[in-house]
């Protein structure tokens, strides 16, 4: 390779590694509703938008919905009350909670704009204070914008190594400690979430020490042999329940 073709590599590599930096440093906002500064480069409207898109292809990976209207009914009633008692009323978002079919996998979980699963196998071992508890959780991730952090943070890492790997074979190196910061960032978002939730359940009236048992129900689920905690990307039930704990504390008073 001639010198100055190198050089041309490097200065374009670092002209997109100083625009990712700008972009990155540009796009940050506090959140309104927990007061967390955040980096996100997309507007309510996409994030409502990108869950509506998602929502039928998540469904039919988990089985469809679950096929009795009662039961359907019976998780809105408990995710409006939620958001009726709390901050979320008076989000942006079009909140829409759905009872998946799937009877084996036990997990929850929300898209960006509101749109909120649980599968019956979870809903199945949860009494109501309890699904309160996770529906309370997954809004927590819907105002927490914790989707639309990670999207921007993907998107930052991804022009990051674009411009490291056309300066220098990096690439690689750059991709790998963008995702140990996504990784990192993800156990956050499930403790904002506990928090939150614990703060929607008080407020709509259910006994927040049900969260409490929530986590002892996935832990039960997992077994023994459950992923660490340096290996997962949610935090340890144990330590969930213990930030659980101090949050009952905190808001209860």
């Amino acid at each position: 390779m001639r010198r100055g073709s190198w050089k041309i590599r490097i200065f374009i590599g670092l002209a997109i590694v100083a625009f990712a930096f700008i972009q990155r440093c540009s796009n940050k906002e506090e959140n309104p509703y927990t007061g967390r500064v955040q980096t996100i480069n997309m507007t309510a409207d996409q994030e409502i938008a990108i869950g509506l898109q998602t929502a039928p292809e998540m469904a039919q990976q988990h089985g469809g919905l679950y096929p009795d209207e009662r039961l359907q009914n019976f998780v809105d009633n408990v995710g409006r009350r939620l958001v009726q008692n709390s901050i979320a009323r008076e989000t942006p978002y079009k909140y829409d909670f759905h009872l998946l079919a799937d009877d084996r996998t036990i997990n929850a979980f929300a898209l960006p704009g509101g749109q909120i699963f649980i599968t019956y196998a979870l809903f199945a071992r949860l009494n109501e204070a309890q699904l309160a508890g996770v529906l309370g959780h997954e809004i927590g991730h819907v105002i927490g914008r914790h989707s639309a952090e990670r999207i921007a943070e993907s998107s930052f890492w991804k022009t990051l190594s674009m411009g490291a790997s056309v300066g220098a074979d990096m690439g690689n190196v750059v991709a790998g400690i963008g995702q140990n910061t996504l990784l990192s960032n993800g156990r956050g978002d499930e403790l904002e979430s506990d928090e939150l939730g614990v703060v929607f359940m008080i407020q709509a009236g259910y006994n927040p020490e049900e969260l409490i048992e929530v986590m002892r129900i996935l832990a039960e689920a997992a077994g023994p042999n459950r992923v660490p905690e340096f290996q997962s990307t949610h935090p340890d039930p144990e330590n969930r329940i213990e930030k659980i704990r101090e949050a009952i504390e905190k808001y209860r008073s």
